[in-house]
C-alpha cells in the first residue's frame, strides 16, 4: 500500500531569492530536486511565481518570485553551479521558465520524465504522480496543481505543501531510474538526452516547434 506524504524534515519559505545560508548548504549537495510553478505554460506570457528545491536530507525551500522580478542572484549561482546536478520532472519546461523569468542557464540537468520514457517502456504513464507511486511508494496529492500561483504572498498551506511534495521525492525516483537505465543499457543515451534539454527549452522559448520533422 502506498504511503501518504509526510512533512519535510526542514521547510522554509523565502521571498525573491534564497538566503546565503541555504544557498551555501545546497551548494554542498551533489544533486538537488527542483520544480517551478507559473501562471501558465507559455513562456514570456505566463510569469514564474515559485521555485521549489529539495536535497537528499528532505530539506525543502520555496522561493516566492515577485511580480516584475527579473533576477535572483543566489538561485542563479546555485542552478548554474557545475558541481550540482539539478533534477526536474519535465525539465524542458522548468529550465525554460527559469531562463525566461530570471535569466538562469540551468546546468547540469537530469529529467525524470525523460528517464522514465527511456527506462519504463512497459507503461505509458510517465507523469510525476505515477512515477513516484511506482518507484518511491508515495501517493502524491495533486489537488492544488491548477491554482492561482500569482498570489505569491498569500499562498495557502495546501499550495505550499503541494509545491514541496513535487520536489521531495524526485531524488529517490532519480536513483531508481538510474539503476533501471544502467540495467537496460540506456544510461549513456539518457545522459546525452539530458544534455539536450537546455537547447530544447530555448527552442520552446523562441516558439520553434517540430524543427526536426520532415
Amino acid at each position: 500500500m502506498a504511503e501518504q506524504s509526510s512533512s519535510p524534515a526542514e521547510f522554509a519559505v523565502f521571498d525573491r531569492d534564497l538566503d546565503a545560508a541555504w544557498t551555501e548548504r545546497y551548494l554542498q549537495c551533489p544533486r538537488l530536486a527542483v520544480d517551478t510553478e507559473a501562471m501558465g505554460l507559455i513562456h514570456g506570457r505566463d510569469r514564474l511565481c515559485l521555485v521549489q528545491i529539495a536535497d537528499a536530507e528532505d530539506r525543502v525551500a520555496c522561493v516566492r518570485i515577485g511580480l516584475g522580478q527579473t533576477e535572483a542572484p543566489n538561485l542563479k549561482r546555485l542552478f548554474e553551479a557545475s558541481t550540482v546536478e539539478k533534477v526536474f520532472h519535465f525539465a524542458r519546461f522548468d529550465v525554460a521558465a527559469l531562463a525566461a523569468g530570471l535569466g538562469i542557464a540551468v546546468d547540469p540537468v537530469f529529467c525524470t520524465k525523460v528517464g522514465s520514457r527511456l527506462g519504463r517502456t512497459y507503461t505509458p504513464r510517465h507523469g510525476l504522480k505515477d512515477l513516484v507511486m511506482e518507484l518511491v511508494g508515495v501517493e502524491l496529492d495533486k489537488g492544488a496543481q491548477s491554482s492561482d500561483w500569482g498570489r505569491v504572498e498569500e499562498l495557502t498551506d495546501a499550495q505550499l505543501a503541494y509545491a514541496a511534495n513535487d520536489v521531495r521525492y524526485l531524488l529517490p525516483a532519480r536513483e531508481r531510474l538510474e539503476q533501471m537505465l544502467r540495467r537496460e543499457g540506456r544510461w549513456d543515451l539518457a545522459q546525452r538526452c539530458f544534455q539536450c534539454v537546455p537547447v530544447v527549452a530555448e527552442l520552446d522559448r523562441q516558439r520553434f516547434h517540430q524543427i526536426f520533422e520532415h
